[in-house]
């Protein structure tokens, strides 16, 4: 993803600031990607390349470990952090399909961030609300039995600025659906 204006600055002087406290030692690279994630909330390529520079490992070591563990990030994390939880209920339950509907929508793919930063999307593991699955976690709140038609209430809503979602404009529409199948209407 292509670096914002004046990023480049900041992340030079984080990274700068960040590495004077350590040794030029390879066993200091996880504690300096934590510390400069911690700061940028990702890990740009600039920042890999500036950290390899001043411990003095090739810049392929530190994009190896950054790739190999997954807390860290290598695009920016979006204003809207829309996360799928693909455990087992929510997977045999349509987990899937929501992360599917997510990609339509925003037009990109697990992992990635929207162009404009709006929204970032990620697979996570369990997130211990089985009985309500599948569940999508929006900054920090857990949102319940959702559907594709539910996901584009959600983008709709954070789009909008809302960021209680339990409030959604299309909600109603999906529940009197739901509940005409659960009745067997077919109005």
């Amino acid at each position: 993803m292509e670096l914002l204006e004046g990023e480049r600055e900041e992340i030079l002087n984080q990274v700068s600031e960040i590495v004077k406290g350590y040794d030029d030692n390879r066993e200091n690279l996880i504690p300096i990607l934590q510390k400069v994630q911690k700061g940028l909330g990702y890990l740009p390529l600039l920042a890999q390349e500036k950290i390899a520079e001043a411990l003095n490992i090739p810049p392929v070591d530190v994009y190896g470990l950054a790739t190999f563990y997954n807390q860290f990030r290598l695009n920016p994390p979006g204003k809207n952090q829309v996360q799928v939880c693909m455990g087992t209920a929510c997977h045999m339950i349509g987990g899937q399909i929501i992360m599917d509907s997510f990609e339509r929508k925003l037009e990109i793919e697990e992992g990635e961030t929207t162009s404009d930063r709006e929204f970032s999307l990620e697979r996570v593991a369990c997130v211990g609300c089985c009985a309500i699955a599948p569940v999508v976690v929006v900054n920090d709140f857990v949102e319940g039995n959702v559907s594709p038609l539910r996901v584009d209430g959600i983008i709709l809503q954070l789009q909008e600025g809302n960021e209680d979602t339990n409030s959604l404009e299309g909600e109603t529409e999906d529940k009197s659906l739901e509940n005409k199948v659960e009745r067997g209407n077919n109005e």
